[in-house]
């Protein structure tokens, strides 16, 4: 029976009892069926707790621009599951991703006269698959892996990277990966291979990171001591005020370019590392030059960070936020970047997060709060009553509340006025939601 790409999605669902079933025996088995090779001349995993996909956009944009062929493998998606797999800058169409999940499915489930099982993979070990599939058979100079969960069993670990990169380390995912700093930190350090380079973006990583590199004799890139970045002040050239710009530098190297895309403040540092990680290549597939550098870090954009709306002269922002760490960085974003009006905070997460923790970080830049439940998305949701008894004694739980985000972000453009702000943020689900009514809209 032909099955569409929703159909297979549909099933890989279901092969495996549990969302996440860490552990690298079931997908180095199949990948072995398989018969896998390299997925590129050169690959960079990213792990960490925040930056990420940031990172991963600013590798992928400067290497294009270098005229490198890149393959980038990210989750989760927001809109469509084929943006988790980017083949020269392009989501992989439905047909590519049909015909790397027909070829898994004939290896897990292979019948052979000393094995006789079948494989039960899980939703992401059957993505990263499919991704390692494609990009082995695009030619890729440049594969980036983007962590899942954690990085020791991580799916995306059953690649030696040539260049590991953890971009920050803090509590996040604590039932998989441990309750401090250190646990997550020592879960996070196994991307990184002996004798390879691993970059590392946290200011004061956990020692177990630094532990393990030294055991297994990685080289470290450490922000702040191997390579740092500043913002450079503006001065004034015949009246005229000067673009903003920044430094990257290096011993021997210094690099001054133009402001990312991406307008966070802490853009500046997830943009650092990724220079940093490229530089850690040692010999690249292709030349990187200053200019190509200078045109990626411009260009880099990730859906759903600080992704603007405008309606009625009221600012929308959507921004997939859903942790302590990265909400944060959005309230440095909205004390750098401050409203005309009132922030209006549309917050919808998923029951594992710390919600007290991320409310905390943003009270004090909040005027009004609107809640949203979750339920529709499986197990991992909840009902905004539940999310509102979680936050008991802080001033969101006070606010309105929604059963979904939609009718929340309704209710708080009806109440905001111009010059207000609109402030969608808690899991790439609440982002997802808002962005793709306001795209249709």
């Amino acid at each position: 029976m032909t099955r569409t790409l929703s159909d297979w999605l549909a099933h890989i669902e279901r092969i495996h009892p549990k969302s996440i079933d860490m552990g690298l025996d079931r997908i180095r088995e199949v990948a072995q069926r398989l018969r896998l090779k390299r997925p590129a001349k050169k690959v960079i995993t990213v792990g960490g707790t925040n930056g990420k996909g940031s990172t991963v956009a600013f590798i992928e944009a400067i290497a294009r621009a270098a005229g490198w062929k890149v393959g980038a493998y990210t989750s989760p998606h927001l809109l469509q599951y084929n943006e988790r797999v980017r083949i020269d800058g392009t989501d992989a169409g439905d047909a590519d991703l049909i015909a790397a999940f027909e070829a898994i499915e004939a290896a897990r489930v292979l019948r052979r006269a000393q094995d006789d099982r079948e494989v039960a993979l899980t939703y992401f070990e059957y993505g990263t698959l499919a991704a390692l599939w494609l990009f082995e058979r695009a030619g890729l100079d440049l594969a980036i892996l983007e962590v899942g969960l954690g990085g020791r069993l991580d799916a995306t670990n059953l690649v030696d990277a040539d260049v590991a990169v953890i971009t920050t380390v803090d509590l996040d995912h604590q039932d998989y990966l441990g309750d401090d700093r250190e646990a997550i930190g020592a879960e996070k350090a196994g991307i990184a291979r002996a004798w390879k380079p691993l970059v590392v973006g946290d200011d004061l990583p956990p020692s177990s990171v630094l532990g393990h590199a030294y055991r297994i004799g990685a080289s470290t890139w450490r922000i702040g001591s191997d390579f740092f970045f500043e913002k450079l002040p503006a001065i004034a050239a015949d009246g005229d005020a000067p673009p903003p710009h920044w430094r990257w530098r290096e011993v021997g190297y210094r690099l001054d370019l133009p402001m990312p895309r991406l307008t966070a403040p802490v853009q500046l540092r997830n943009a650092a590392v990724a220079i940093a990680a490229l530089r850690a290549l040692g010999r690249p597939p292709r030349p990187l030059p200053k200019a190509a550098i200078a045109e990626g870090v411009g260009q880099a954009l990730v859906r759903g960070r600080l992704q603007r709306f405008e309606r009625g002269g009221v600012e929308i922002v959507i921004d997939v936020a859903h942790n302590p760490q990265a909400a944060g960085s959005l309230a440095a974003w909205l004390a750098a970047e401050p409203a005309n009006g009132t922030v209006h905070a549309v917050y919808a997460a998923l029951a594992d997060k710390d919600v007290t923790g991320v409310v905390q970080a943003l009270a004090s830049c909040v005027g009004q709060w609107h809640l949203a439940g979750l339920a529709e998305t499986g197990p991992r949701g909840g009902s905004v009553q539940a999310l509102a008894q979680r936050l008991a004694g802080t001033p969101a739980a006070d606010g309105f509340r929604h059963e979904q985000v939609l009718p929340a972000l309704e209710a708080a453009l009806q109440k905001a006025r111009p010059g207000d702000r609109i402030l969608v943020f808690g899991s790439f689900h609440t982002a997802a939601a808002a962005i793709d009514w306001l795209a249709q809209d």
